[in-house]
Formats: C-alpha cells, structure tokens, sequence
C-alpha cells in the first residue's frame, strides 16, 4: 500500500509542460551533428542473446579449471603427490659435432656420423655422433680426437671432442662447436617423463685444406707397398707449392687408425701400435729425425760458388776415394771412398752422380782445392733453415742437428773435432739429422730464388702465406744448381724419375746408419715442372737394407705416374 501511494503520489507531482525553447533547441543543430561521436543517435541497449552468451562462456571457464582441478587435487591427488617427491629436473649436455675437415676438392677427410636412438628420443646418449676419417694415408695429418669422459658418478669432466693430434689437434678450437643443453624430468627409477631443449647445440667450422686427397692416397700406398716388399721400416713424403707453402700432400707410414683411437674401445689394437717397434705414432714427416745423406749436396754447391772456392766448371777427378793421415795411427792413411769412381766431375755433374770426392774437397779441403770447412757448412746449412723448425701446423715438429766441434765435444767426450768430421758432415753423415718436412722447405728456397715459405695445410691461408722470409740468392749460381738436378734425372742418380710428361729436376741421397752400416735411409728431393716450378717434394724411405736397390726415386715415380693419369692438372 505505502509503494503505491509514492508511486501515484508521484506521478501526481511530476511537471508534463515542455518548454517552447527545448523544442527547439536542439532542431536548430541538425545539421551539425558529429556523427563519428554518434551526436544525434539514440543508444541502443546490449541484448539479451549477448548477455546470456557471454554468461555461458565464463561458466564453462569456471566448470573446465574446476574440473581440473578436482582432478588435481581429488583423482590424481596421490599419485602427483608422489611423483613431485621423487621426480627431479636435470640438465643434459647435447654435444656439437666439430666442423668437417675437406681436401681442397671438398672431398671430406673427417666428418660426423650420427648415432640412432629409435628407441626413444627423450633419452640421451653419451654423444649423438662420433668422428669419421678417410683411409688411408692421413691419420699423422689429421690426428683424432678424445670423446667427451664421464666419472665413476657419470657426471662428465670433459663436455668436448678435443683435439689430440695432428690438424684436430692444431686447428681445435676453430673446429669444435658450442654444447647445447636440454632439461629433462626423471623419477626415481631414472624413468624420463619430459624433456625440453634449451639451447640447441652450434656445429663448428669447416676446415678447407690444400690436400689433394687422391694424390695423399696415392703417394702413401707407394711409400707402403715398397716398404712392405723391400724391407723399409716407414717412410714420409711431402708436395709442397713453393710459393707459399701450402701442401698439396703429406704422409707417413706406417699410420694408426684415427677411429680407433678416438673412441679408444679397441684395447688390443691400440696396445698393439704401442708396442710395434716400427714407432706408428711417430710423424715422420715433422717429428722424425734422420741422416740425410746426399740430399745435403746442393746446398753446399751453392755455399762453394757463393765463398768463390771453386767456379761451376773447374773439373774434380774422382777414382773412387781420397786418403788423408791418420790421426789416430801415424804413418798409416785414413781413406774416405767415393760410391764409385766418377772420373773428372764439374759441379753440375756432381750434383747428378753425387760424387763424394768432389764434396769432401769443397767441404772440407782436399789436394788444391780449399774448403768450406765446418764453420761455413752450418752457416750455410742454417742460412737455408736446415736444422731449424719450419713452423708446420703439425704437433711435436723437431728441428734437426748440424754437427760441429762444440757437438761432438758434448756427445763425445775428450775427442776434438777432426778433417774427417768435416768430410762426413758435408755429403750428410755423421751427426747430421734434418726433418722431411725442413728439407722440403730447403729445396723449394733454391728453385723460388731464396724465398723461404712456412708449410701449412689450411688452403688460402692468409696470414701463413704472409710469414716468408727472402734472402735473394743468387740467380746465376742456383742455374749451376738446378741444371745438376736436372741431369741427375736424364743421366744420373735420380734416372727413374726421367718420364715423358713432366721434367724434374732432383737429387737423392743414400745415408749408411746403424753400427753395423747395414740399414740406410733412401732419399730423394726435388722439383717440377723444371722449366717453370710449382711444386718442391721431398720423400724419405727409412732403415731400409743397404743391399736394396729400389729406393725413394722409384716411389716418386709411382707417385708421378699416377699423377700424369689422374691429377695431370698440377704437372703443367
């Protein structure tokens, strides 16, 4: 009763006149109603239809988070409760692979091989890939590398490939890649629930080197099967391009197995190449140290001619030996023999039948003649780097020995430096060693004019083709010296190296070692094309039989004709 009396009392109440100026009020603006403000309009209320749909949207909301958790808290309740005590959040390493090694053809010389986990994805193996390696004739070069290493608690204390020889070893930390991670959800029963990538795992470089891959195979099945068949323990040769060191191929045999040394589960071959007495690990090309025999023989030709000892034609008669007193036995002579008697010999002729007798007199004196004498055969040998580190990008490189007074003192105790000391040291015998790899570089400094060049392996390497040293040797008397490597190889010492589609010019050397001189090593370096040098190379065959008539010259061969078949492109 009281609600309606206010209502009709109200009504009642309520003024209903219109005044004349609200008519018109708002007529007068019609015209200008902003209608992008909706002046003008009436509002239109939301409708029913959007009000009930919205209302139905939030209460299914509701309805699916409390069905949720009901499940949560309620069905599952128990069985969650026990898995967040056990479960934990572990991170994992996902390994990188290391860049892949190519020869300059893009050949691939070591690389990646994935290992498959089809049984499950979410489970994480020790690695996802081990290193691959061509074969053969490169593990020295390439080297292998050790797997990442997990402690007894399998927590891993190395997170890395790492590099442990050769081009892997040097060239690491361009070559490895950056770890990624993932994290995983394990129970107690070291059952994986989840698992999700972090951060994905960057592969590392590619390494392009100056590699020939077929002539390397090549070069080191010739070294193998002669040493095989003609008693040589090992052997290592080197091509290199005398203009800026770049090796086109390198080998040592005999060689390991890079695979197997990088996974390191086969036990017994590797205990095996720890006890072969032929010294497998050794690289023989830059770490190996031997007598090198006659190969020294040009560079002291050039040391003679530059110290105008002798002119190139003056002719030295060789019957076969020279004798000199003996200081141990008054009265009685000490002879040093020639290989053969070569007769009347001009520098460049003794260069190609590598006459002794004519070395000893410019080496160290004999007769008229005057020599070097040993002061001036180091300096000479170390101003062509002989004895010296070349800086290869190879581990554990050695440098070589020249022997003097001051060496033979220590090595000899009491016993003074004598004529004959001189004599040995200047055909390179005695204490004399050298590297394959500094006689390479020796040999490519007298066909460029006295350039000396750093060997590397890495193609267009900028700054290593920058590192040269020039010390301008005369053209006239390294002409003398080019010409006898020549004729050793139409007429001389180096005859099978005389083929018809590339000359060469060479010089070999035969060094007598051990007590019983019954084991040389076999050399040979030289150079091609002849009448426009690309290339030096230098090959030693070691501890073969004295007795053996196959030597270093007759693998360049083999080398060289498989070249003329295959790879002609770098004979011209």
């Amino acid at each position: 009763m009281i609600v309606k009396f206010f209502k009709k009392n109200s009504l009642k109440n309520r003024n209903t006149f219109v005044e004349p100026d609200e008519i018109f009020l708002d007529a007068k603006n019609i015209q200008n109603f902003d209608t992008q403000q909706f002046e003008g309009r009436l509002e239109k209320p939301i409708s029913k239809k959007v009000n009930y749909f919205v209302g139905i949207l939030f209460s299914l909301v509701v309805v699916f988070f409390a069905q949720q958790l009901f499940q949560l808290q309620i069905a599952n309740g128990e069985s969650f409760l026990k898995r967040s005590e056990n479960n934990k959040l572990d991170q994992i390493i996902i390994f990188a692979d290391r860049g892949i090694i190519y020869d300059r053809n893009k050949v691939e010389l070591a690389w990646n091989t994935k290992i498959s986990n089809e049984e499950d994805k979410t489970k994480e193996e020790e690695f996802t890939s081990y290193r691959n390696y061509l074969k053969p004739g490169f593990s020295h070069i390439l080297g292998y590398v050790a797997s990442p290493s997990r402690d007894k608690s399998g927590k891993y204390w190395q997170t890395d490939f790492i590099g442990k020889d050769g081009l892997e070893k040097i060239y690491n930390d361009n070559l490895k890649g950056e770890n990624g991670s993932k994290i995983i959800e394990v129970d107690a029963k070291g059952e994986v629930h989840s698992f999700n990538i972090v951060n994905p795992p960057k592969r590392g470089p590619d390494l392009v080197t100056a590699l020939d891959s077929r002539i390397n195979q090549a070069f080191f099945n010739s070294i193998k099967s002669t040493a095989e068949i003609h008693g040589f323990a090992g052997g290592g040769g080197i091509i290199m391009d005398i203009n800026n060191g770049e090796i086109l191929s390198a080998v040592s045999y005999p060689e390991y197995d890079s695979e197997v040394l990088s996974l390191g589960e086969d036990k017994e071959t590797i205990t095996t190449y720890l006890n072969d007495k032929r010294k497998i690990f050794l690289n023989r090309i830059s770490a190996g140290l031997y007598t090198p025999g006659s190969i020294v023989k040009p560079f002291f030709a050039y040391a003679a001619l530059n110290e105008n000892l002798i002119s190139p034609n003056k002719q030295i008669l060789s019957t076969g030996s020279i004798s000199i007193p003996n200081p141990y036995f008054p009265g009685q002579s000490t002879v040093f023999k020639d290989w053969r008697a070569h007769g009347w010999t001009d520098m460049a002729r003794a260069i190609a039948v590598s006459s002794d007798v004519y070395f000893y007199s410019i080496g160290g004196g004999y007769a008229d003649q005057k020599g070097l004498g040993i002061s001036r055969i180091e300096q000479y040998s170390r101003m062509f780097k002989i004895g010296e580190k070349t800086g290869i990008d190879l581990p554990k490189e050695k440098e070589g020995v020249i022997p003097n007074p001051e060496w033979k003192l220590k090595n000899f105790k009491g016993d003074p430096w004598r004529l004959g000391n001189t004599y040995h040291t200047s055909i390179g015998q005695y204490g004399f060693q050298t590297t394959p790899i500094e006689m390479v570089r020796a040999t490519a400094s007298l066909v460029n004019g006295g350039k000396f060049v750093t060997p590397h392996f890495v193609l267009n390497d900028v700054e290593k083709n920058k590192i040269t040293e020039d010390i301008k040797l005369n053209s006239e008397y390294l002409k003398v010296i080019k010409q006898g490597m020549r004729q050793a190889v139409t007429e001389g010492t180096a005859k099978p190296l005389d083929v018809s589609y590339v000359n060469i010019g060479a010089k070999t050397g035969t060094a007598q070692i051990g007590i019983l001189k019954n084991k040389v090593n076999s050399w040979v370096i030289g150079f091609f094309p002849y009448e426009n040098p690309r290339y030096a190379f230098t090959l030693m065959m070691e501890a073969g039989p004295s007795t053996n008539s196959t030597g270093a010259s007759a693998v360049m061969r083999q080398v060289f004709d498989f070249m003329n078949e295959n790879t002609s492109e770098y004979l011209k």
